[in-house]
């Protein structure tokens, strides 16, 4: 590489806010940072499950993709690549009730379950499944040095009865905690105004492990100039609807004290993550109002339960999302620039979601703390999400894609390669744009679930849907090979082929299709074509 800035080297990586790194600090680089090291080549020679694995979760900081939050069609464990593609495919052509019926337990046929398919069903979606692991309060504190460090006041459960290594490592995430709650670092003074918002991240752990964090920044009712405080759920479930639902009734309990959000918390905790459409109602009390019951009802869409496409929407243009989406569906290097961090965070979800059935296999991270900026010179592919305020910081490398999404904006694509408009086939480029007019500026979350899976889905049916017929077993329960080369010759079409020969190239596929060739055909089906 030519550019000094575009060099990896993690002996030197430097930190642009001027203060040295506490431990905490320093444990959470080390742990984001370390993933750029591995070499994902040598891993694709483990296990299936290890395989299978890596494909089912977003991973913000982490280049791997390890255990986590399954993503669509992945409420089984046992669920591969081909039931993921053909199961979408079946219901973008509008046989949901008759190709899913037992197949898609998240989606039933019918709302009518015999008692024992009931409580199997319960089972499986909420057997050790707590609604969350810890919901702590973070707000900015005066340093010595007259700087407002991101602190924790308050956690809910304290944990106790751990072992000193165990203590040592909650407190390390914590702290690595609060730097996703204030990203901006010790940027911060009294306020007497501050809008509330509400965004999501995700931490990864060394061993794999993933908590999905919640979070709702607001200024607490009081007078005068007073600091914002960040209200943050940590959970292994993947559902930002619902902690949104969950983060209302935490803000109201605060207006009248702290006290408040205890019993609201323990009676959530004690209760059975529910299966998607389903409801669980947990009695809360609050003065003025009395005894109540809240109902928290899960989407009956599990897959999209943790997106709303109405932001990436109010935020680009359908030609503009079309642009992203081609550079994503290549792996580029993107960065999403924002002042909201809800914003930040629901428009990366949302685009990875467009790849559906392939999974974004780079790294991810809709926000990137100011201290983990450097994280930009990764060589490799990423979709980052950086606050306007770091945008000097984050724009200065090449051959990426910078999308501004920020109100009044001069420019949408502050820098990009230039072929991003021409690098979809153009025929199928015009048909998404056809079935995205359905929707309009006043389309709910649930017409946009409806509308843009149907709009993207049949992209990849049409340019790689023939896959299955191009995996030859030399048995009925061999592992398969792919024969790529045929496969691409198959394509009629000049652009969709020259389009199809790069994206078989994409870590994505590559996967995708290794998948595929290490399950027996009887397995999943694959001697059958979609």
């Amino acid at each position: 590489m030519t550019s000094p800035k575009r060099t990896w080297t993690f002996s030197s990586m430097r930190s642009k806010t001027g203060p040295s790194l506490d431990e905490g600090e320093n444990y959470f680089r080390r742990r984001l940072f370390s993933s750029f090291r591995s070499d994902r080549r040598e891993q694709r020679s483990q296990g299936q499950e290890d395989d299978i694995d890596k494909r089912r979760a977003f991973s913000d900081g982490e280049i791997e993709t390890n255990k986590g939050v399954f993503l669509p069609g992945e409420d089984q464990p046992d669920m591969g690549a081909m039931k993921r593609f053909s199961t979408l495919f079946s219901s973008f052509r509008g046989k949901i009730s008759k190709d899913r019926t037992g197949n898609e337990p998240d989606v039933p046929a019918s709302t009518e379950l015999s008692p024992v398919e009931e409580k199997a069903k319960e089972q499986r979606y909420t057997s050790g499944q707590f609604f969350f692991e810890y919901l702590v309060v973070v707000r900015p504190k005066k340093t010595k040095d007259g700087i407002y460090e991101p602190q924790i006041i308050y956690q809910f459960p304290k944990k106790d009865g751990m072992v000193r290594f165990q203590k040592e490592e909650e407190e390390k995430t914590l702290k690595a905690l609060t730097l996703f709650c204030f990203p901006e670092g010790v940027n911060w003074a009294p306020l007497t105004e501050y809008p509330s918002e509400t965004f999501s991240f995700v931490l990864t752990d060394v061993d794999g492990t993933r908590k999905n964090g919640y979070c709702r920044r607001l200024l607490p009712d009081g007078k005068g100039a007073r600091l914002p405080e960040a209200y943050c759920i940590i959970s292994n479930l993947a559902c930002f609807g619902l902690f949104s639902q969950i983060f209302d009734e935490v803000e109201q309990r605060r207006k009248f004290s702290m006290a408040m959000i205890y019993p609201f918390m323990q009676s959530l905790r004690e209760s059975a993550f529910p299966a998607p459409g389903h409801t669980v109602n947990i009695k809360s009390f609050i003065p003025e109002r009395g005894t109540e019951i809240i109902s928290l009802t899960r989407p009956t869409d599990s897959w999209l339960e943790h997106v709303d496409f109405r932001t990436l929407f109010k935020c680009l243009s359908d030609e503009e999302v079309l642009q992203v989406f081609a550079a994503t569906v290549l792996e580029r290097r993107i960065i999403f620039i924002a002042d909201e961090l809800g914003t930040l965070s629901q428009v990366i979800h949302a685009v990875a979601v467009l790849l559906y059935p392939f999974i974004w296999q780079h790294t991810l991270i809709s926000i990137v703390p100011e201290i983990l900026i450097d994280v930009v010179m990764a060589p490799t592919p990423y979709l980052l999400g950086v606050q306007k305020s770091l945008a000097d910081q984050a724009t200065d490398q090449t051959e990426l894609l910078v999308v501004d999404l920020s109100e009044g904006r001069k420019e949408t694509f502050i820098k990009c390669m230039g072929d991003e408009d021409t690098i979809l086939p153009h025929k199928l480029k015009d048909e998404i744009k056809q079935a995205l007019s359905a929707k309009n500026e006043k389309s709910s979350l649930e017409e946009l679930n409806r509308v843009v899976p149907e709009a993207f889905l049949p992209f990849f049916i049409k340019t790689v849907g023939h896959f299955a017929k191009y995996i030859v077993r030399k048995g009925k329960d061999q592992r398969g090979e792919f024969q790529r080369t045929n496969f691409c010759k198959a394509i009629e079409s000049k652009s969709t082929r020259r389009f199809v020969k790069t994206f078989v190239q994409t870590q994505m596929f590559d996967l995708f299709i290794q998948e595929m060739e290490q399950r027996p055909a009887s397995q999943d089906g694959t001697g059958e074509t979609l």
